[in-house]
């Protein structure tokens, strides 16, 4: 099976390129960010101490995730509900990057991610995919963008969904993930030795999907 590993920060772009390579390789798409939103949005709602471990693995034992596909694309499904719009809140926005640092909830995803790999032709775009969840993958992707283009790109998709968020608030928040998501003790966010940089700062979703393409398509020639 062909596992391409998209990895990058926040507000790339690496579900936009994933979607879309998934569907023109008619492979599976799985949004591990997704997940982990998840996850954190069924915290939220049980008031969860991210320090009570035996709180948590409780809660990890109801916590079923799962994707839909749907006309209007994939949706996440928590416990079975489509939670798809409210896991792209700022609230949860705010809280992700630190369940992503708790090592229960990283070894539960992880192990269902490597389940779907191991099955399915897929793509799949995160912050560990390359390094941790499919180190062996046959193509591993870095995005990148400049912090300015990233803060453009989270205001749009906020504005789209209804939400009226300062800029300066997106900028700060952003930031913090950086943080968080690099420094974590358990699977930080770092390019795979083996991983293809690609700055998509200045490049349309049709470009740099174009430039994707053909690099799957030549992993699977070979």
């Amino acid at each position: 099976m062909l596992q391409i590993a998209i990895d990058g920060h926040s507000s790339c772009g690496k579900s936009t390129l994933a979607k879309a390579l998934a569907k023109s390789l008619s492979f599976i798409y799985v949004d591990s960010g997704a997940m982990y939103r998840a996850v954190t949005l069924a915290f939220i709602r049980q008031d969860i101490d991210l320090f009570d471990h035996q709180a948590i693995a409780a809660a990890l034992k109801n916590t079923q995730v799962s994707f839909k596909m749907t006309p209007d694309g994939n949706r996440t499904l928590l416990n079975g509900e489509d939670v798809e719009d409210q896991i792209r809140e700022m609230a949860v926005a705010s809280k992700v990057s630190q369940v992503a640092t708790l090592p229960e909830v990283r070894r539960q995803l992880v192990m269902q991610q490597r389940q779907l790999g191991a099955q399915n032709h897929v793509v799949m775009d995160g912050r560990d995919i390359g390094t941790v969840v499919f180190p062996a993958a046959k193509l591993k992707i870095f995005l990148t963008a400049t912090v300015e283009k990233r803060v453009e790109r989270r205001f749009l998709q906020l504005r789209e969904q209804g939400h009226f968020i300062d800029p300066e608030d997106i900028l700060h928040n952003l930031y913090e993930r950086d943080y968080i998501d690099s420094t974590r003790s358990d699977s930080p966010l770092k390019r795979a030795p083996d991983a293809i940089n690609l700055d998509n700062t200045n490049l349309s979703p049709e470009e740099q999907l174009a430039i994707c393409v053909v690099l799957a398509q030549s992993r699977l020639k070979a």
